[in-house]
């Protein structure tokens, strides 16, 4: 729906911007009403008469070949011409035109996301960082942004201490060969059981990471090796996940960038003490005070995440900084970008925390240290079995079925988690992931393996010279195979007349009830770009889903007259590109058989 169109319609006859009156618009409940809706209410108290009145007198000014202005009590409502509404988006999407939802000014947008910590497992909760921020940096990008993602790991920190006091004490009780990350989850586990009973440990593990800090050989060499075997571990889950990286830095690439940080907030004279710490006051912002160094000197987070937001504005760009990091954080966030300011650097109205909630386990916190942590390898191997399991069952003669059920089983994973807006908490179960019916990532792969077998049913009719498609096959697609593999349209629209193309399919109820789903594409993926709610798109694609399903088990896509196929066919071939391209950028492959 042109919004902005209709928009243009009434700003002239009303005493508000054309970006308000665009607000006021709204897609009515019940298409018979209209297609688009204007409550005059807010209308009411600025022109002082009624909203009946008001919806009346704008229904008799508002005149255009195409839209039908009609009053309807306090609403203004629209309607379209479904012909020529739907020519118009087919030769829009022919022409690119439909495909290109530009941001209003490209920026280059550096993305913080995943950040796992070295020698600890890469559990169920690192998915929502991983790919939330892997949606969002996509979303970001489709609409003509600059995206650099960065894995900033957890390389650095008294952790470390802790990890090479263990393996020092029982290394070699673990399998740290075939199974190194698991192998030190239970050093990490084992180390924090044993403290609990020897508080002598703690003072063991802060000497090695003081060792670590300067440098000790044997202290390095460990530290180096957790690195090696915890990177080796990631870098399988990123290829299998389809998420890749432009930088991968951890913690301790920043450690000799610091000290320019705290000289820059001392001669600023920023830097204030407290009980022997250094803080940056934020009382004024309503915020704790903001720790640069403790009392021993050493530098904390705070400091490292400072160092870290200029070099990637300085040396990497970035004209917008965005850090895809749990909601816990929130606090922490607020208070760097507001030392950056104090700093003097207005970039820093550009930095932005993008929370997202726990992923929770029977209700409970995830906690590494007690050992609570499902793995996401695990759950990925379970989702894929299960995946093939089914298509056992229902397409026993698929070829490259463990391939495909990979695509599903991670579909399901990924989906189950994107689907949710992200600010909220999730208690994992894994047979909700794994239920491949109702709102999943299967059920829209299972929808795109549909369209692309119905485009490849037409594609003989379609290749013959007297365009008679009205005796291709059925409809019947229950292997829901294809070998099409093109995102281009079922007709090429953009120049000819096309006279055999007959837009009056367009006032079937389920054809113009998915025409204007459809349209919304563009909308919804700017809603997605502008709130970083990857959840926005996924629900969008539910929504086309199962219009089109609708629409199908109503329409006889593949009979009739050619001219009434043809246009058929172009509302399946739309479909079709806007899923494929709506779960790649939420990270989902989409596989032509099923």
């Amino acid at each position: 729906m042109d919004m902005n169109q209709i928009t243009r319609l009434i700003s002239p006859h009303v005493p508000l911007p054309e970006e308000e009156v665009r607000e006021l618009l709204q897609y009515p409940p019940n298409p018979e009403m209209g297609d688009v809706a204007l409550p005059c209410f807010t209308l009411a108290k600025l022109m002082k008469r009624s909203p009946q009145q008001i919806a009346q007198s704008l229904a008799d000014a508002i005149e255009h070949p195409a839209i039908r202005a009609e009053a309807a009590g306090p609403y203004l409502n629209f309607k379209l011409d479904r012909a020529g509404f739907a020519e118009a988006l087919i030769r829009a999407a022919a022409s690119g035109q439909f495909w290109h939802v530009p941001a209003e000014r490209p920026e280059r947008i550096i993305i913080d996301m995943s950040s796992p910590n070295i020698a600890k497992p890469f559990g169920i909760g690192h998915l929502r960082s991983t790919m939330i921020g892997n949606a969002v940096s996509r979303i970001l990008r489709e609409i003509g942004h600059d995206t650099v993602n960065v894995n900033h790991l957890g390389d650095w920190g008294t952790q470390f201490g802790k990890m090479i006091a263990a393996y020092m004490r029982w290394g070699d009780t673990v399998d740290l060969e075939q199974q190194p990350i698991k192998g030190y989850l239970q050093l990490y586990v084992q180390f924090h059981d044993e403290a609990e009973r020897n508080p002598q440990l703690e003072e063991e593990a802060r000497s090695w990471f003081q060792r670590l800090e300067a440098g000790d050989e044997q202290a390095t060499s460990l530290w180096r090796s957790f690195i090696a075997e915890s990177m080796r571990e990631f870098n399988k889950l990123y290829e299998r996940l389809g998420v890749s990286f432009n930088h991968v830095l951890g913690e301790s690439f920043y450690n000799d960038k610091m000290d320019a940080v705290v000289q820059q907030l001392a001669e600023q004279s920023l830097l204030e003490d407290s009980d022997g710490a250094k803080v940056v006051r934020l009382e004024e912002q309503g915020m704790p005070p903001c720790l640069i160094l403790k009392s021993d000197g050493t530098s904390i987070y705070a400091t490292r995440d400072l160092a870290t937001a200029l070099y990637r504005h300085r040396e990497m760009g970035g004209d917008r900084l965005l850090y895809v990091v749990g909601g816990e954080q929130t606090l922490h966030f607020r208070q760097v970008f507001q030392v950056l300011k104090k700093m003097g650097c207005d970039w820093a109205e550009q930095c932005r925390h993008i929370p997202f909630g726990l992923m929770r386990l029977k209700g409970q916190k995830m906690s590494t240290r007690r050992g609570q942590v499902v793995f996401l390898e695990d759950v990925l191997n379970e989702a894929v079995d299960k995946a093939l399991v089914k298509i056992e069952q229902k397409n026993p003669s698929l070829h490259n079925k463990r391939q495909i059920a990979e695509a599903i089983g991670l579909g399901a994973v990924v989906f189950g988690d994107l689907k949710n807006s992200r600010t909220l908490d999730i208690d994992f179960s894994l047979e909700e992931m794994l239920n491949f019916d109702g709102e999943t990532g299967p059920y829209l792969q299972y929808t795109y393996a549909r369209t692309a077998s119905i485009l490849r049913k037409a594609e003989a009719g379609l290749h013959a010279a007297t365009g008679g498609l009205g005796s291709t096959p059925s409809d019947d697609d229950s292997s829901a195979s294809a070998s099409r593999t093109d995102a281009s349209p079922a007709v090429d629209t953009s120049t000819s007349p096309l006279p055999q193309m007959d837009y009056s399919q367009a006032e079937n109820p389920y054809a113009w009830a998915l025409i204007t789903t459809l349209n919304h594409y563009p909308e919804r993926l700017l809603q997605a770009a502008e709130r970083y709610e990857p959840s926005v798109l996924a629900r969008y694609l539910l929504d086309l889903a199962q219009g089109f399903n609708r629409y199908y088990h109503h329409v006889k896509v593949l009979s009739g007259q050619p001219s009434e196929v043809r246009m058929k066919l172009e509302l399946v071939s739309l479909v079709s590109q806007v899923l494929r391209r709506g779960l790649h950028l939420l990270g989902l492959a989409t596989p032509e058989e099923i």
